[in-house]
């Protein structure tokens, strides 16, 4: 008992040398097959506000699906909102960004590619797209994952009507003009992370739902999901991934322990730190990194999709918030993890 004590100290203390907070989940704690559940007390949380956030959910009419609370690894708050379930698969809308920059985590990790500084139309030789200009020659991977490509894209509505129309998603986006130095400004794209998937898929030979079938899910043990395609058949990078919310919640819980799984690295902790880092500021309170807002003020960084879709990591309290909607945006939801959700953490 004393060996196996002094052992656990030991891990303790290497982990503050290292200036990192270690995850109390143990390896039974996995949730490969399924998440393990208990009472919020017993992962220091106080329930009575966990219940009031679901409360003032139902009252404020967020138009909640689903509310997952996550805490050490345990599922302390699972609520479902009426017609939907645990097993209901849901249109995550741009959170499939957090996923897609996952994968080209995982590619870099593999070799597949060298850095995110590779130029982007170096990944389409002998393909010309129109207004050219040397400021788009000079655009790379790493501005696409930032927001900051400098292309004239308008996000909404009308523009997804016309990739939707158009038989090469890719060329209409690296058609458009170019506004601004790459790596200047920040404009969202959904389109950028959709040059993201086209990238993946030439390298890696196969399309973005098979490589992350193979390379990512499988480890994570998500086995149901759906993933819209493009009129190339390439799955659309930006989004159209739908997932139950439990395996929503998998996805930050891999960032959570720096891109480990079960005593296997799926991605590099490298690029959990640097694709949570804010590497540009936005036009809100929020930063952004590789395809994932950051929150210095909640000690977080999220996921987020249309309509209310949530994945939010605060790793110094080695928890993960996890929402479904059809909310008009994601205001109520962040008062509930700000007002409740981190003010019911009462322990370690």
């Amino acid at each position: 008992m004393k060996t196996r004590t002094l052992c656990v100290l030991f891990i303790i203390l290497l982990a503050a040398c290292q200036g990192q907070t270690a995850p109390q989940s143990d390896a039974s704690d996995w949730p490969t097959q399924g998440w393990r559940s208990a009472t919020p007390e017993s992962q220091g949380m106080d329930a009575g506000l966990l219940a009031q956030a679901v409360e003032v959910a139902n009252q404020q009419d967020l138009s909640l699906h689903s509310l997952l609370v996550i805490r050490h690894g345990v599922i302390v708050n699972e609520t479902y909102f009426p017609n939907y379930g645990a097993e209901t698969l849901h249109e995550l809308y741009s959170v499939t960004k957090s996923f897609t920059a996952t994968l080209l985590g995982i590619a870099l990790d593999q070799g597949k590619l060298s850095a995110v500084t590779q130029r982007v139309l170096d990944f389409f030789p002998g393909q010309e797209f129109s207004n050219p200009d040397a400021r788009k020659q000079a655009m790379r991977l790493e501005d696409l994952l930032t927001m900051t490509s400098g292309l004239d894209w308008t996000e909404g509505d009308a523009t997804y009507r016309a990739m939707y129309m158009s038989q090469d998603w890719s060329k209409m986006v690296l058609d458009l003009p170019i506004t601004a130095d790459p790596g200047s400004k920040f404009v969202y794209c959904s389109g950028c992370s959709h040059v993201l998937s086209a990238i993946l898929t030439q390298v890696t030979g196969e399309s973005l739902s098979d490589y992350a079938k193979a390379n990512l899910f499988k480890h994570l043990g998500i086995k149901k999901f759906t993933w819209e395609n493009d009129a190339q058949g390439n799955s659309i990078g930006g989004w159209g991934l739908s997932l139950a919310p439990r395996d929503m919640a998998k996805l930050g819980y891999l960032y959570l322990h720096q891109g480990q799984w079960d005593g296997k690295q799926v991605v590099s902790p490298d690029w959990v730190k640097v694709a949570t880092q804010k590497h540009v500021t936005t036009e809100g309170e929020a930063g952004y990194g590789y395809q994932w807002w950051v929150y210095p003020d909640l000690g977080g960084y999220a996921a987020l999709g249309l309509y209310g879709q949530t994945v939010f990591v605060a790793p110094e309290q080695d928890l993960i918030v996890v929402t479904t909607a059809q909310a008009q945006n994601h205001d109520g939801i962040f008062r509930l993890i700000k007002d409740f959700i981190l003010k019911a953490v009462t322990g370690p």
